[in-house]
C-alpha cells in the first residue's frame, strides 16, 4: 500500500539518518577520532593517510543540507582540536620562558636552540631582538584559533567540503602557492598570474599549514593583535571579534567578513569552542 505523505517523509527521514551514521561510521575509520589523554599521557594525532581519496568524506552525496552541516564539522573538529594542542604546547613553553628572560637567569643551550627554532618557524626575524623581546613577539604569533573560526572559514573556501581543490588536494582553506608544480592550477587563473591553489598531503598537514598563514603572514596582524588584546585583558577568545582582523584574507573584504560571521553564529560554532579558548 503507498504510504501517506507524512508516513513517508518519516521514512526519508529515518533513511536520511542511517546514511548520516553510515558517513560518521568511515569518517571514525579513516579520520581516526582524536582522544584527549590525561595531563601526564601524550595527545594522540588524527591519522594521517596517504590521500584525499582515503580520508575525505563524499561530502557532496549528503542531500539533507543540516546533516551534511554537522558531519563536516564534526570531521574536522578533531584535527582542529590536535592542532589547537600542538600550539597550546608550545605556548606554555614558552610563557615558561618568560620569568628565565625576565630575571637574572639566562636560556640554556637547549632553550636558546629551541626559541631560535619557533622564531624560524614562525618567521620572525630573531637577530636584532633580545630573548625577551623574541619571547614576546612569539606569544603573540604562538596562539590558539578558535575552532569556531576555523570551522566557519573551512566550509566557507571548501564549499562544505566538495570544492575540487578540497577534494584533490585537501585545501580547505584556499591557499596559494607560487612555485610551478606546488598545487592545483585554478580553471579561471587570469593570464600572467602564476599562483596555483596549494596541495597538501593530508587533512591534517592543510590545518596545520592554515594556523601558520594565520600566525605569520603580515596581512592578518590585525587578527594577532586582537588575540594578544584579549589575552591582556583576560577575556575569551572570541571568533566574532578576531575574523575582523581577517578582512584581507579575500578579495570580498568586509562581505567575506560577514559571511563567516553568519556562519558561525547561524551554526552555533561557538559552542564548539569549548576549553581551548581558556588555555
Amino acid at each position: 500500500m503507498p504510504l501517506d505523505n507524512e508516513s513517508a517523509e518519516r521514512e526519508r527521514k529515518i533513511e536520511l539518518a542511517f546514511a548520516g551514521l553510515v558517513s560518521i561510521a568511515l569518517v571514525a575509520l579513516t579520520a581516526a577520532v582524536m582522544r584527549f589523554s590525561p595531563a601526564n599521557e601524550t595527545v594522540d594525532s588524527p591519522t594521517t593517510l596517504s590521500g584525499p581519496i582515503a580520508v575525505f568524506p563524499d561530502f557532496a552525496s549528503i542531500s539533507d543540507t543540516e546533516v551534511k552541516k554537522q558531519q563536516f564539522f564534526d570531521f574536522l573538529q578533531d584535527y582542529v582540536r590536535f592542532e589547537n594542542s600542538r600550539v597550546t604546547e608550545s605556548r606554555l613553553q614558552l610563557l615558561g620562558y618568560v620569568d628565565l628572560v625576565d630575571g637574572d637567569g639566562a636560556l640554556s643551550a637547549p632553550e636558546k636552540s629551541w626559541l631560535l627554532e619557533m622564531a624560524s618557524l614562525y618567521e620572525v626575524e630573531a637577530q636584532d631582538l633580545s630573548d625577551r623581546a623574541l619571547v614576546n613577539e612569539l606569544l603573540e604569533r604562538v596562539d590558539v584559533i578558535p575552532a569556531s573560526l576555523v570551522l566557519a572559514q573551512a566550509a566557507n573556501e571548501s564549499a562544505w567540503g566538495t570544492s575540487r581543490f578540497a577534494l584533490e588536494g585537501n585545501n580547505l582553506f584556499g591557499q596559494w602557492c607560487y612555485e610551478e608544480g606546488c598545487g592545483i592550477i585554478p580553471n579561471r587563473r587570469v593570464e600572467g598570474a602564476t599562483h596555483e591553489v596549494k596541495a597538501f598531503d593530508s587533512i591534517e598537514d592543510a590545518i596545520a599549514g592554515y594556523f601558520l598563514n594565520i600566525n605569520t603572514h603580515h596581512l592578518y596582524e590585525d587578527f594577532r593583535v586582537e588575540r594578544a588584546r584579549l589575552r591582556q585583558q583576560g577575556r575569551r577568545l572570541d571568533s566574532i571579534a578576531l575574523v575582523q582582523g581577517l578582512e584581507s584574507y579575500s578579495q570580498r573584504g568586509e562581505r567575506y567578513i560577514d559571511e563567516v560571521q553568519t556562519l558561525i553564529q547561524q551554526n552555533d560554532l561557538r559552542q564548539r569552542d569549548r576549553r581551548w579558548l581558556d588555555n
